[in-house]
């Protein structure tokens, strides 16, 4: 991929209308994939953004580079075969919590186990927004809508963890309603070798809204929130008096003001799958008594070959050891019969 000198957050923006409702997160996601694309400077013509179905696969329309809005589910595929042709190219998939962990979750699962060198960012809502508010793979069990008058009665995903399990190199988290982090985590991900997965918590302001306030709000953000730091202790709270201490691999919080010190804290590292798994299940109903914050920022990442790479190397291999193909023997095979 050629960089350039110079390039601007403008330069991504189309002449396109955009079309998300007025409020909603998405505005912001774009933003700040406009602005990390720009500090990157790889050429607007080596990038493509791959989306699948949803409000959040409008994307592609509104970034002035490749791109491709394409079937339900199967963004994951596409952008596979693009880059397994062109490893050249920077991918990235734009999907949404029900487009790649329900018709798509599949493709999902093995795009991440292969780790080709693509980025995904998992718009997740809680909801489909697109199809007009029917409850999803990550909704809540319980909440009420339009799919589920009664509740929906479904166990939600846990997408991290179930990233964890397909044997992502690269997991994170984000929200829209906070672009400084967003931007950094995206930033992040773009220089990672292998697939990047950010979930990024998305408010749907029309059918689901207020299903992350919690985490993004003022009055309760610091109370909810943990933004993980490699090599740091995890800390949280107003005055940041509060901590995570493992009592063997059960996380529990502590109160530094009351006899706990920092060094018995929980370090965080990235590196750690085991550390990660455990802080992808720190998942709790923000209603039940003495639960966990939330985690924000990179939960694991690893080096591991890409599936690109290797499968360069094995044809490389195949046309030292037999020589170019012909095609045109291939399909006539070996056997051939006389007609008499």
């Amino acid at each position: 991929m050629e960089t350039i000198e110079k390039i601007l957050p403008k330069d991504f923006v189309t002449d396109q209308e955009v079309r998300w409702c007025p409020g909603c997160g998405d505005y912001s996601i774009l933003k700040q994939a406009q602005s990390v694309l720009a500090e990157i400077g790889i050429k607007r013509e080596d990038t493509v953004f791959v989306s699948g179905i949803g409000c959040s696969s409008r994307f592609p329309y509104y970034m002035e580079t490749y791109g491709m809005h394409s079937i339900h589910g199967r963004a994951t595929a596409i952008a596979s075969g693009l880059k397994a042709a062109r490893p050249d190219l920077n991918i990235w998939i734009v999907t949404g919590d029900g487009d790649a962990l329900s018709i798509g979750g599949n493709h999902f699962i093995h795009l991440l186990r292969r780790n080709f060198n693509v980025n995904v960012l998992l718009f997740n809502n809680e909801i489909y927004g697109l199809t007009k508010g029917q409850y999803s793979p990550t909704t809540r069990k319980g909440t009420i809508n339009k799919s589920a008058p009664m509740g929906t009665i479904d166990h939600p995903f846990n997408p991290l963890a179930l990233c964890m399990g397909a044997g992502g190199t690269f997991i994170a988290r984000s929200m829209d309603r906070d672009p400084k982090h967003l931007r950094e985590i995206l930033l992040r991900a773009s220089k990672h070798k292998g697939t990047s997965l950010v979930e990024i918590y998305q408010n749907c302001n029309v059918f689901n809204d207020g299903a992350f306030f919690p985490f993004t709000e003022k009055e309760s953000k610091q109370n909810e929130t943990i933004f993980l730091e490699n090599n740091q202790p995890i800390i949280f709270g107003p005055s940041r008096t509060m901590g995570i201490k493992l009592d063997g691999f059960k996380p529990v919080i502590v109160n530094l003001e009351e006899g706990n010190s920092a060094n018995d804290l929980w370090i965080h590292d990235e590196a750690d799958p085991i550390k990660a798994s455990i802080l992808t299940r720190f998942f709790d109903d923000v209603t039940i008594p003495g639960h966990l914050p939330r985690p924000f920022g990179v939960f694991y990442t690893e080096t591991r070959a890409c599936y690109e790479d290797e499968m360069e190397a094995q044809i490389v291999t195949a046309i030292e050891s037999k020589k170019r193909g012909n095609l045109d023997a291939l399909l006539r095979g070996k056997n051939i019969w006389e007609i008499k």
